[in-house]
């Protein structure tokens, strides 16, 4: 039975580098998943063909991958109107599924938006709304946990930045069976760390979460670039895990600054293919780090190619916020924000309307573009409708598959939400085309007609009085109060 469902799972790192003793020890996790499968089984159905249909049925859904890019800006990419920085996979990626045009980030930073997309709670009810060291709260259920409780193998590679080694929040205590990451936001600036955290808590010898130390750089040496290697660790992951279905959540640094480098801290190994241009150093830099990620995105594809999982596979690509002006590089000089007004930490559209790419060969309409309004908080049911299991209650997402097969999203949200608290507190919603953003607590809103003005230019407020009284009424029920996150100033 063994040889029939699953192959060994080997190490996710490379074999060519020193790993030391650590290896991920998984090959019992198919045969685990049998016996469940087996004890469920209603006795009028003979033991063995309803274990062949169980495990059909479980092989047959979808594997679920989502890429997630740091601080890329919805005009970084090449299918979205760049024409100076190559991203020729995330270009192909697009003629092979579907473009999404009107699709949000979380939040305009980095953790409170990756805390939406993992608990598919938005930003006024999820417990993480901005920067600061809260982890997770342990009663949210993160899309990971629904997974593996639905018979999925799952694995967070990159950067969680949702809790710390003290608190009940690290990815082994919140769904993933396989983590190697960044589990401090500040830390995951360094793209050449000395060392990382794994576990693996599947397995008959689990290995708890640990502090993994890179030899290859140790003592200030760059040894090896970071993403590369979560890059070497993903392919291998998903070559152990091919024969049963897994969800691999990918949370790349690129192209984040290395904040603690100041102007220097668009940190890459080389700045080829730019090394010719005319343009400021960091500006070469930031574009080689979108185009390394974009190389890394094409070995993804290779894989699932090469393991013939294509066909199985939905993948997923966007970045958790709007583009920075940080590190030396500045978001105008490639128009990172595309035709939008705004950059990381604004509220408008340029802060928090990011790329979102989605590829299902033979499923997902290939070369298609879609004005579907979703945001991240949608993620969480869309996956859980992928892998035919129910969502937790008591989240604000709605599934988006209908939208993904190209097919009529009857289910649509009636308002998004955002807030964000550094240097005071902001709020925005949007309702059908309408965009209400209020940049201090008490404050007036504006008001933006998104599809005449994507560019927010013209406040018309006071043209639509009644357009005001909905959002503000919106506002008031919009969120909870958190001790943390106080609408204050």
């Amino acid at each position: 039975m063994k040889d029939s469902i699953s192959n060994h799972l080997t190490s996710p790192f490379p074999p060519a580098l020193d790993v030391g003793p650590w290896t991920l020890k998984v090959e019992r996790f198919p045969l685990l998943l049998a016996a469940a499968l087996l004890l469920s089984a209603p006795v009028i159905v003979p033991a063995a063909t309803r274990l062949e249909e169980k495990i059909a049925a479980y092989r047959s859904r979808p594997n679920i991958v989502f890429i997630l890019a740091d601080d890329l800006g919805i005009g970084d990419v090449g299918c979205y109107g760049q024409n100076k920085i190559k991203t020729p996979n995330l270009d192909r990626l697009a003629a092979e599924g579907m473009r999404f045009t009107q699709c949000y980030a979380g939040s305009p930073v980095c953790a409170p938006s990756r805390a939406v997309l993992m608990t598919g709670r938005h930003v006024g009810h999820v417990s993480i709304r901005g920067n600061a060291a809260v982890p997770l709260a342990t009663n949210e259920t993160t899309v990971a946990e629904m997974l593996h409780k639905a018979g999925y193998q799952t694995a967070l590679i990159g950067k969680w930045g949702l809790g710390l080694t003290n608190t009940p929040s690290t990815p082994d205590r919140r769904g993933f069976d396989v983590c190697v990451a960044f589990l401090d936001q500040n830390h995951a600036h360094d793209y050449y760390p000395s060392y990382l955290w794994r576990s693996s808590t599947v397995g008959e010898e689990p290995e708890p979460l640990a502090r993994y130390d890179l030899t290859w750089n140790q003592d200030g040496a760059k040894g090896k670039y970071v993403q590369d290697f979560f890059t070497q660790v993903a392919t291998n992951y998903i070559r152990g895990a091919k024969n049963m279905p897994f969800f691999l959540y990918l949370a790349y640094t690129l192209p984040h600054a290395n904040n603690e480098l100041k102007d220097q801290g668009m940190q890459v190994p080389s700045d080829a293919p730019y090394s010719a241009e005319p343009w400021p150093q960091p500006e070469k830099n930031k574009a080689s780090m979108i185009t390394r990620l974009d190389r890394d995105v094409g070995a993804i594809l290779a894989q699932l190619k090469s393991l013939r999982l294509e066909s199985n596979t939905v993948l997923f690509f966007s970045s958790d916020n709007g583009p920075h002006s940080e590190g030396g590089a500045k978001a105008e000089f490639f128009h990172s924000s595309g035709p939008f007004r705004g950059i990381k930490r604004d509220m408008y559209e340029g802060g928090i309307r990011v790329p979102m790419i989605a590829r299902w060969p033979g499923r997902i309409p290939a070369a298609s573009t879609s004005t579907q309004v979703w945001a991240f908080c949608d993620f969480l049911p869309t996956a859980a409708e992928l892998a035919s299991t129910k969502p937790p209650p008591g989240i604000d997402g709605i599934s988006m598959l209908p939208a993904l097969l190209g097919k009529k999203q009857t289910n649509q949200h009636e308002f998004l939400y955002w807030e964000f608290h550094e240097k005071g507190s902001k709020q925005a919603a949007r309702w059908r085309d309408w965009k209400a953003v209020r940049l201090a607590p008490n404050g007036p809103l504006e008001l933006y007609n998104l599809a005449g003005d994507p560019g927010e230019s013209r406040d018309v407020a006071a043209a639509h009085p009644d357009i005001i009284a909905k959002m503000e009424k919106y506002l008031k029920t919009a969120r909870t109060d958190s001790p943390h996150w106080p609408l204050a100033k």
